[in-house]
């Protein structure tokens, strides 16, 4: 008897080490892909991995082209188009760097009369939109996280408001003056599935249980309790 196949999903992945990346052999890789990989096998479920830019996957997870992105919680950008998992195996924190020189982020107010350095396609969790509303917080951009601290450095900007994985991860490969960070806030890694699929309710069901299963035999560690947060005094929490 030809046992049925497997389900196979359409995942996208976006540069975003050293959780998700494409290696220098073409492949995805980091510790949410593996991770990843491991919950579908748990699952019964097969893989297909695409590489995409940020406002891509955005895109494509709206249209269905994608069935899943390994992603963070509450985007505005998607929502009403995915269901999350209820499952978050992952912190992500968000935090802005500056130079030695530059005044320290006390609050939310430090960004007023100052230029902040973004990474273009990245909404930061509905953020950007509040900053560009602010008459007085300039916004400049960079293709990607080195590009970014490369301007930081050059003083193209007063502030870099990035994710510590990357950068972190950058700073650890290449060589820069000594760059300060200040977290801004705590967010949650999460499986994206989008809604175009009929089967998108069941499918995040089976990786939240797949993953709880997991747990349970120790095999990978406890999900993230997402009430235990950090938020920068004064940063608007309606995004």
């Amino acid at each position: 008897m030809v046992a049925s196949p497997r389900p196979e999903l359409t995942v996208a992945y976006v540069e975003f080490p050293p959780l998700e990346y494409m290696d220098d052999a073409g492949q995805p890789a980091g510790e949410f892909v593996d991770l990843t990989r491991k919950v579908a096998e748990e699952a019964g479920l097969d893989l297909k991995f695409i590489y995409l830019p940020i406002s891509r996957t955005y895109f494509y997870l709206r249209s269905g082209v994608v069935d899943m992105w390994m992603g963070l919680t509450g985007i505005p950008a998607l929502e009403g188009y995915v269901l999350e998992s209820e499952v978050s195996p992952l912190a992500a924190t968000l935090s802005v760097w500056s130079m030695p020189d530059t005044s320290p982020v006390t609050r939310y107010e430090s960004f007023q009369d100052r230029i902040l350095i973004l990474i273009s396609g990245y909404t930061y969790g509905g953020l950007l939109y509040q900053l560009e509303a602010l008459d007085n917080v300039s916004l400049t951009f960079a293709p990607n996280h080195l590009a970014a601290l490369r301007m930081l450095e050059r003083n193209r900007g007063h502030y870099l408001l990035d994710y510590q994985f990357p950068v972190r991860e950058t700073l650890r490969q290449e060589a820069f003056d000594e760059v300060r960070e200040q977290p801004v806030r705590t967010r949650y890694t999460s499986w994206l599935f989008t809604r175009q699929n009929p089967n998108s309710s069941a499918l995040r069901d089976a990786f939240d249980q797949a993953y709880r299963r997991l747990v349970a035999r120790g095999d990978v560690a406890a999900e993230q309790d997402r009430s235990q947060h950090y938020v920068l005094p004064g940063l608007p929490l309606d995004h």
